[in-house]
């Protein structure tokens, strides 16, 4: 992908989220459904809401998509939405067969499981400056539900971090680069090979911010497990089985819990 368009990416979110509310709100998700223009649904009375308007959109498979909740303006949007994640789920496959060869194992491995329907979503970001940056998270800690996550960051921004050992490490901006974020399901399939991690977004006084993440999930009725080859006397494997994983996610995450630890040996 060229370096001017993923601007062109950039550019079309940052048009959505500029334009006047009545505008963005004809794309307001409804209330039981996460698709569409707002922000958290209220699951729990006790959960945290993030500082952070998001447009959140089903990509694939494309007989799923709900063309309403697709901005009209800009008048490129969907299109340029549209060639982006046909080029990303072109590289999530690309990346699924290298891991299974990098562990030793055949390369389709990790493709079936993931699926020949998969669910791909989009979700626009937009973190507006936040008056108590110390206190206000922009995304709560969490890990990814997919098999592989793609981030498109903020040019100049930053926000996203990374925990390691007990420690909140930040992302540098690499501006014409994608970062790649493995989920929990490859977690799952790579039997605790492929970790994935728990990370955050952290607001500030002055500055907005704007990403797109880009989640490759594989298809519900797949069942998900270790693979065959990742399992031996030394290495038990250390996962259950499990189908429909995403359905289990959002009610664990809103209740800061980690949902893979659900499904744990």
């Amino acid at each position: 992908m060229a370096s001017s368009f993923l601007d062109k990416i950039r550019e079309v979110s940052k048009q959505f989220f500029a334009s006047p509310m009545e505008e963005k709100q004809k794309y307001s998700r409804e209330a039981d459904s996460i698709e569409g223009y707002g922000n958290d649904m209220i699951l729990s009375d006790h959960q945290t809401i993030d500082w952070t308007d998001r447009l959140y959109l089903t990509i694939s498979p494309e007989d799923q998509r709900k063309i309403k909740f697709w901005p009209e303006n800009p008048k490129d949007f969907r299109e340029t939405l549209h060639e982006y994640t046909v080029k990303l789920q072109e590289t999530n496959d690309f990346l699924l067969r290298a891991m299974a060869i990098s562990l030793n194992l055949e390369e389709s491995c990790f493709l079936d499981q993931y699926g020949e329907q998969p669910l791909v979503t989009a979700r626009f970001n937009f973190y507006p400056p936040c008056p108590k940056p110390d206190r206000i998270l922009g995304v709560k800690p969490h890990a990814d539900a997919s098999a592989v996550t793609f981030l498109l960051q903020d040019k100049e921004v930053e926000g996203l971090q990374f925990l390691k050992d007990n420690e909140w490490f930040r992302v540098p901006i690499i501006p014409h680069a994608l970062l790649v974020n493995v989920g929990d399901q490859v977690e799952i399939m790579s039997n605790g090979i492929f970790k994935s991690p728990v990370h955050r977004v952290v607001t500030n006084t002055k500055r907005e911010r704007n990403t797109l993440a880009v989640f490759c999930i594989p298809e519900s009725d797949n069942e998900i497990k270790p693979a065959d080859g990742l399992i031996s006397e030394s290495r038990p494997s250390l996962y259950r089985k499990v189908k429909d994983y995403v359905s289990i996610y959002f009610q664990h995450y809103q209740q800061g819990k980690r949902p893979i630890e659900a499904v744990k040996i």
